[in-house]
């Protein structure tokens, strides 16, 4: 499978790094590629270290004013003229979508792949991958847009929310019927 990961770039501390490791080498290991951001810092280097280190492929979707910071020696590389086109990529170029913690370009990408699959635009499979809580405000948001009419389909056919990397992989690998 391709999954693309929509994460921070920032350093973030063990607790926030070390489960996004652990997914990372699991999606290696399970022979699949990760399609990123393509940056070679913070928690997207993490992410892809973790992958390449573990025999995975790494396809990195950067963009213009970020391309000083892509990663080299990748599977693929390209590097997007706007942020727009950026997502649009990511999400083209992959068979499922994992969501990690991340600040508001990754709030931005979640949603905007929400609203596709609401619209039958995709049907890639989401997961939220809730490191520590961290998306339990979300979750709890998406559950009253769900509960007062706001989403025309039920909020499961959207997004599963996993609290821990080996969930959130094999929930995508069975939605994908790969084991």
């Amino acid at each position: 499978m391709r999954i693309c990961v929509f994460l921070s770039s920032a350093d973030l501390a063990d607790r926030y790094s070390r489960p996004a490791r652990e997914f990372a080498q699991l999606l290696g290991k399970g022979g699949h590629t990760l399609v990123w951001g393509g940056n070679d810092v913070g928690l997207m280097k993490v992410v892809a270290d973790g992958v390449q280190e573990a025999g995975g492929r790494l396809v990195g979707v950067s963009v213009q004013f970020l391309a000083a910071t892509a990663r080299p020696g990748v599977d693929e590389m390209v590097i997007a003229a706007d942020l727009a086109e950026r997502k649009r990529l990511l999400v083209e170029k992959a068979d499922a979508v994992v969501v990690m913690v991340g600040g508001a370009g990754t709030l931005d990408e979640v949603t905007e792949v929400l609203e596709l699959k609401k619209h039958g635009h995709t049907d890639k499979p989401v997961v939220l991958l809730n490191t520590e809580g961290f998306y339990d405000g979300l979750k709890e948001q998406l559950r009253r847009m769900e509960d007062e009419g706001f989403l025309p389909r039920p909020l499961t056919d959207l997004v599963f929310f996993a609290e821990e990397p080996v969930g959130a992989l094999a929930h995508l690998e069975e939605s994908q019927g790969v084991r």
